[in-house]
């Protein structure tokens, strides 16, 4: 099985915009469209689980089983940490309640006693709310035959979605798990699928494809303009497809710094928020310009989750390979499952 590089670089990239929007919004600047790296995350989370199942069967439990090992250990210890923090009085704004600790620690989503947000301790958790909801829905879906899981599982999220449409509730649940990005995972898959079947486009037509995505991304921050899942999640499947078409073609060659990024996205988008706070109240006490201090904040964001990778998650990835079977996507390399047609 080789590694697919392009989608490494995708995870990397991802992570790099989040932690650009995040320092952006601490220092004062600009940097919204960066929230989109999520919808980039949620295209490939759906793309990875239906292809790394494909020629690795696995039973419903055991598929729950590797996705908790593989996130929760970090995200726990990134989740008491801030609420260790909280106690120390170093987060004056986090108001804590035992109740929303729980909730953040079991990706139950529940309104904030901060903000009122439906966000969990650690804020950009609440995307694992959905990772999480995705995986309970795919290993129902593994219950069936194959053929039908595809259509089972869009078929699953699309009428969620479609209740969101209509349903008028204040329901932390109901508001979370009908909202239309959601359907992003779905569309992961079918990319999936589409790699599978060897159905992805030619290289040049994946050139055009990444060409188009960036530039509707750029348009979008540049121009300051509105977006949510539904102009940002068809850039996401365009961009990730696109990526795909250039993998096939042979286009993506082994790079190593932004192989190791990829490898990191998980820590860099758990931890950096942590590195960022520091660095921008700095900046603020020394009244360094705030361009620099953005620039800095998003460094040591991005080196901060580095470091969380080498001395926190590797160790673990590697201690659980050690222990038990290699669980479904253990690593930080995505890895072709294998190419049909």
């Amino acid at each position: 099985m080789r590694t697919l590089y392009g989608i490494q670089y995708l995870r990397a990239a991802a992570a790099i915009a989040v932690v650009l929007f995040h320092a952006a919004e601490k220092t004062g600047g600009h940097f919204a469209i960066g929230a989109a790296g999520v919808d980039v995350f949620f295209v490939i989370s759906g793309f990875i689980m239906w292809v790394i199942t494909a020629r690795r069967p696995v039973a419903p439990l055991q598929f729950l089983s590797d996705r908790i090992v593989r996130i929760v250990p970090v995200y726990w210890l990134a989740t008491m940490v801030m609420v260790a923090g909280a106690l120390a009085g170093l987060f004056p704004n986090l108001q804590l309640s035992v109740a929303h600790v729980a909730a953040s620690l079991l990706f139950v989503p529940m309104h904030s006693p901060s903000s009122g947000e439906i966000w969990p301790v650690l804020v950009q958790g609440w995307t694992l709310n959905f990772e999480m909801f995705f995986y309970g829905i795919f290993a129902l879906a593994l219950l069936i035959p194959r053929a039908r899981q595809l259509a089972a599982v869009a078929l699953a999220l699309a009428a969620l979605a479609v209740a969101g449409a209509y349903l008028q509730s204040d329901n932390a649940l109901l508001l979370t798990y009908t909202r239309p990005i959601i359907l992003e995972f779905a569309v992961g898959m079918a990319l999936g699928q589409l790699w599978l079947a060897g159905r992805v486009p030619g290289a040049a037509a994946g050139l055009v494809l990444v060409l188009a995505a960036l530039a509707g991304f750029a348009l979008i921050g540049i121009f300051r303009l509105p977006f949510d899942e539904w102009t940002c999640g068809p850039l996401a499947a365009a961009l990730v497809l696109g990526v795909l078409a250039l993998e096939a073609g042979g286009r993506v060659r082994r790079f190593a710094l932004p192989t190791a990024l990829g490898d990191a996205s998980y820590s860099i988008y758990l931890w950096h928020t942590f590195a960022i706070s520091v660095v921008a109240k700095v900046g603020e006490r020394l009244h360094i310009a705030p361009s620099a201090t953005l620039f800095a904040a998003a460094i040591c964001g991005i080196a901060a989750g580095l470091v969380a990778y080498r001395l926190i998650e590797r160790p673990l990835l590697s201690f659980r390979r050690g222990t038990a079977r290699p669980p479904v996507a253990a690593g930080g390399a995505v890895t072709e499952a294998g190419r049909s047609g």
